[in-house]
């Protein structure tokens, strides 16, 4: 098979994936989920996850605080297995985000709140995994099989199933959410990734950076391009970025920045104006051109909690361009194996 064949047929894949979660069965087993979890009420929502997991989870936090105003965030599952703590979780939700469902410290947390009185739910691509099993609740992302060892389409199918979940606990999706297959078609159609690969090719590092529910986009995308084309990629939130990693900026050092159309790209402006005097070289993901900036690569423009499934799409391909201009195979990156488990 060609280098990075496996990896462009799961990108190409994400809007049946997308039609397939928003269908009739699919989207009803996660509205029966979210009835469960609405009638307990949870105080808390704790999530747990690895990886690329672990930053779906980070959109799930954003998406609970914001939409359903309950207090969430991630769980440190060495607190469980490494020092053997357990936290009262009794009036919480815990979720645990996993493509495999198959990491003894992932199950491993799920266990111990079960054991403390709380909900749990495990959201995973394999629904016989032991973390379905160590849940309360189950929801199948039914993303099918992924071929390479980079996680792609199995990362955007968990977005839209917490966004179902949550949205659903809020009292059912909007309408405009069935035009997210359409949009994600829109947003693969573009070559603009494709020609910036070369740009990046010689680089010795980059920077990810966004605000809000931009945030987990440019932890994802930097973690693509190190496990992909093992191109050195700091992601930091916009406002982090200006306490202290900001003097590192320079033309040498590329930035990618994540700016949508809502209040977390807009506060993403003042970030930009600084790294301008910086000259740092910024590309743009978003729906519209940046002042100052080198170059934009287009999105649709959605409502901001959208726009997660969308905008990492682009830069699921550069780093399939990337890791293939630097002659490497991004279905195979060194030293990666498809489940890791960790204690």
């Amino acid at each position: 098979m060609t280098a990075g064949a496996g990896m462009a047929a799961d990108i190409a894949e994400q809007p049946e994936v997308f039609a397939r979660l928003l269908a009739g069965p699919a989207r009803e087993r996660i509205a029966a989920v979210a009835e469960r979890i609405a009638r307990r009420r949870p105080r808390h929502v704790v999530f747990t996850a690895r990886g690329t997991s672990d930053h779906a989870a980070l959109y799930g936090a954003y998406l609970t605080e914001i939409r359903l105003g309950i207090p969430a965030g991630l769980a440190s599952p060495s607190v469980v297995t490494v020092f053997g703590a357990r936290p009262d979780l009794s009036e919480s939700l815990v979720v645990g985000v996993s493509q495999s469902g198959g990491s003894p410290d992932l199950c491993a947390v799920l266990e111990a709140a079960r054991e403390t009185g709380a909900l749990t739910l495990a959201v995973t691509n394999t629904p016989g995994s032991p973390l379905a099993a160590a849940a309360d609740l189950a929801v199948d992302v039914a993303a099918g099989h992924e071929r390479a060892v980079a996680a792609t389409k199995t990362y955007t199918a968990e977005l839209l199933a917490l966004l179902l979940l949550v949205e659903s606990v809020d009292g059912g999706p909007a309408a405009d959410i069935d035009d997210l297959p359409g949009l994600a078609e829109r947003a693969l159609a573009d070559d603009t990734p494709l020609h910036l690969a070369a740009r990046y090719r010689f680089a010795a590092r980059l920077v990810t950076t966004g605000r809000g529910y931009a945030y987990p986009t440019a932890r994802e995308a930097a973690l693509k391009l190190m496990e992909t084309s093992y191109l050195p990629s700091l992601a930091f939130s916009g406002a982090d970025l200006l306490h202290g990693p900001l003097a590192m900026a320079d033309p040498d050092v590329p930035v990618l920045a994540v700016v949508d159309a809502g209040p977390g790209g807009q506060s993403m402006r003042d970030v930009l104006a600084r790294l301008g005097e910086r000259r740092a070289d910024v590309v743009v993901v978003g729906p519209e051109d940046v002042p100052g900036t080198a170059a934009r690569i287009p999105v649709p423009r959605v409502d901001e909690r959208y726009a997660p499934l969308l905008d990492i799409l682009p830069l699921q391909r550069l780093a399939l361009a990337v890791a293939l201009a630097r002659g490497q195979d991004p279905d195979a990156p060194r030293g990666l194996n498809k489940v890791t488990a960790t204690l």
